[in-house]
């Protein structure tokens, strides 16, 4: 499983590095892929990640027996739930900084971006995937949701993104990778990180598919949904 953690991490990278190159998919209407791409993100998160999420909130009670936390239930969707509006939050900031044309926009986009895709690069490292497959279906699903990261990031910032920001993207992959293959964080931590990602994986592919200016195809999310929905259920 190293091996092929570090092959997905590695596929990450050039994802985010080549796909402006590999792949051109229209913004309005948005392009079928990119909904689809959607879809099959937020089902990887709710038939995946969240019922993930169950088993880290068990080990966290037992890790909270006293003091404030422990009087509050499910600690592990509080987290997921700040997750999205940390993304959700840092977002509209970055959008009214852009109205003022202020330069500082593209780094926060950056520094929030680097902070995502390292912790998905340490979750492929560090969680125990049961089989291969579930590794591999981990790859396909955030594989694609990168192209839909990557297209939005392009769009708001357009040939900055393409000298500096994939780079910095497909290094902070590794960076994680490399965190959660050569050093243990305790469970509790990583219990967390997969918890706020989850939240930034929602609020991310919600915030590219509802803007009704983007002409987004529910039929293609719908499919991508099912489809891959179906997938995890029969494996």
């Amino acid at each position: 499983m190293f091996w092929l953690s570090l092959l997905f991490a590695i596929g990450f990278a050039l994802i985010h590095y080549f796909s402006g190159q590999l792949i051109h998919v229209r913004e309005t209407p948005r392009s079928r892929f990119l909904s689809l791409a959607g879809g099959v993100a937020v089902a990887y998160v709710f038939l995946h990640l969240l019922p993930e999420l169950n088993e880290y909130q068990r080990e966290l009670e037992g890790h909270l027996e006293s003091g404030l936390f422990a009087s509050i239930e499910n600690h592990i969707l509080v987290v997921s739930m700040l997750g999205l509006a940390v993304f959700y939050g840092l977002e509209r900031l970055a959008t009214q900084m852009k109205k003022r044309r202020n330069g500082s926009v593209f780094w926060i986009h950056m520094a929030l971006f680097i902070v995502y895709n390292f912790s998905i690069g340490y979750v492929l490292a560090e969680s125990e995937f049961d089989t291969a497959w579930a590794m591999t279906l981990y790859f396909l699903a955030l594989g694609i949701h990168f192209i839909t990261v990557d297209q939005g990031l392009r769009h708001h910032h357009q040939e900055l993104y393409d000298k500096r920001g994939r780079l910095w993207l497909s290094l902070a992959v590794l960076a994680g990778w490399g965190v959660g293959a050569f050093s243990a964080l305790h469970e509790v931590t990583l219990s967390m990180i997969v918890a706020f990602l989850a939240g930034g994986i929602i609020l991310n592919v919600m915030k590219e598919e509802l803007p009704e200016e983007r002409d987004s195809s529910f039929r293609a999310f719908a499919v991508g949904l099912i489809g891959y929905a179906l997938l995890l259920l029969a494996i």
